[in-house]
């Protein structure tokens, strides 16, 4: 049977004395602290990514409203030409 990796190519095996050090380290007490924590980072984390993906966003929608008329009346400047021919 091969071994299920879970991330950074570490089996469940390594996963578990992982955790056993940490619980070794810290303790049991400590151990919610740190996970709160981390899901406040993560959060913080996920929040920074979609604001900049929206600002990202954001940006491209005025360069469109900036270009469009400008291709608008190119194509119909092609059109009327395409009409001449």
């Amino acid at each position: 049977m091969s071994p299920v990796y879970l991330f950074f190519n570490l089996g469940g095996g390594e996963i578990f004395f992982v955790f056993l050090f940490v619980l070794l380290l810290f303790g049991a007490n400590k151990i919610p602290e740190f996970a709160r924590g981390l899901g406040k980072g993560i959060r913080y984390i996920k929040d920074a990514t979609q604001d900049i993906q929206s600002d990202i966003k954001n940006s491209v929608d005025d360069i469109k409203k900036d270009v469009d008329p400008g291709i608008s009346d190119i194509k119909k400047e092609i059109d009327d030409k395409l009409k001449n021919i």
